[in-house]
């Protein structure tokens, strides 16, 4: 199976989270809007200066020039957060700063460069059209306007827009919660001292960080050793509370490879097990209790390569919204990949200015530190050896940070 399919028959289980909570907007960054917010009033909601200037009347100073300005009276000088009650009177000016209410009757500004900075009276030097340097009352947002639809991703921009039409709570759709079980009696947790032949869960504190990053919910999260009964509890636990349940280890065909049995056990049904991709070739993917449960390997590249590939396009579907599943598009590689893979293979790279390069030399599945180094993976077809200037398709991992 090619993982496209995998990835359709497995989002193809997922239904959209439909759950609502309404979070604080110092809170709400990285949310997904949970229905269509509106705006009750315009913004702004009077007519405000563009500049500094003078408002007029345009019709008054259609003439206006250096060489015969038209003198106006200054009724009042109007600061950004004054209120003011007068309106146009023939022959008048109002000093006006920048976001500066504009009175009544005056549909214009002239900008202060084209004037004499007069106090009192004003010499205007030169004429404005109607509306000119002067924002119309719902400019940014109409009354009754949707502001931001449903399943929108809140980000800096949404956060202002939220805030401009004066929300300080807002409704999203509950978080997605993902429960981690790395399955292995060589794995100790970093509070552990390790044993001989054991290694640090480097696995689970590297997912966790990757789904904590995004906004969601961590769950369950937890080491086991390989002992079946102990691998089944955990899942019939995470099934209580989780969206997604991620195994990690135990997956291919060895000995201590339980968690095919386990899922058979459980009743689990197979989605997918077995793709046309290295690393990561015996992932499976089951449905248990209504949940999604992905079963990466054991080594750790090829366990980050799999959540990327299959994780994210569960969760975009879970909360309506494809900012959660990395881009995939093309690039131009910047140097020669000469290995011949009969796999199809996804081999870690550094994508900058649509130039691809290989900043690593080591890429075995086992290893997973120089991927710091790294942005994205090269989807390389299998049998074919890269070229430099070859054009080839680039999948983004998510974002460091």
């Amino acid at each position: 199976m090619e993982i496209e399919e995998a990835v359709k028959l497995i989002t193809d289980e997922v239904s959209q989270i439909t759950e609502e909570e309404w979070v604080s907007i110092e809170d709400a960054c990285g949310r997904i809007i949970s229905r269509d917010i509106r705006s009750a009033d315009a913004v702004p909601s009077f007519p405000r200066s563009a500049m500094d200037g003078y408002g007029v009347f345009s019709e008054d100073v259609k003439n206006a020039s250096k060489e015969d300005p038209v003198l106006l009276k200054v009724k009042e000088e109007i600061s950004a957060g004054d209120f003011s009650r007068s309106s146009y009177s023939p022959g008048t000016a109002v000093r006006v700063m920048t976001g500066a209410m504009i009175p009544e009757g005056y549909d214009a500004v002239v900008k202060q460069e084209d004037t004499d900075y007069g106090e009192e009276t004003v010499s205007i030097y030169s004429p404005v059209k109607s509306h000119g340097n002067y924002c119309l009352v719902g400019e940014e947002i109409k009354a009754g306007e949707t502001v931001i639809k449903a399943g929108r991703r809140i980000g800096r921009t949404e956060t202002g827009l939220l805030v401009s039409v004066g929300l300080t709570k807002v409704p999203v759709r509950r978080p997605a919660r993902v429960a981690l079980i790395s399955t292995g009696s060589e794995l100790a947790d970093p509070c552990e001292e390790l044993r001989p032949g054991q290694i640090y869960n480097s696995i689970l504190y590297m997912l966790l960080a990757s789904i904590k990053h995004e906004g969601l919910e961590a769950g369950l999260s937890k080491t086991v050793p390989d002992d079946m009964d102990m691998i089944k509890d955990s899942i019939e636990e995470a099934a209580e509370t989780s969206d997604v349940i991620i195994t990690t280890g135990g997956v291919s065909v060895g000995k201590k490879d339980l968690i095919p049995e386990v899922l058979q056990k459980l009743g689990a049904g197979t989605v997918f097990r077995g793709v046309n991709i290295q690393p990561g070739t015996p992932t499976m993917g089951s449905i248990y209790r209504n949940k999604v449960i992905l079963s990466l390997s054991g080594n750790p590249f090829a366990a980050l390569a799999c959540f990327d590939l299959y994780f994210w396009p569960v969760i975009s579907k879970l909360m309506g919204n494809e900012s959660y599943t990395p881009k995939v598009y093309d690039a131009v590689l910047s140097q020669n990949y000469e290995k011949i893979n009969k796999m199809r293979r996804l081999v870690r790279a550094k994508e900058e200015c649509g130039s691809v390069s290989l900043p690593v030399s080591e890429h075995m599945s086992s290893v997973f530190g120089n991927t710091s180094l790294c942005n994205c993976y090269i989807d390389v077809p299998a049998g074919n050896s890269l070229a430099m200037g070859d054009t080839v398709t680039v999948r983004k991992m998510k974002e460091s940070f």
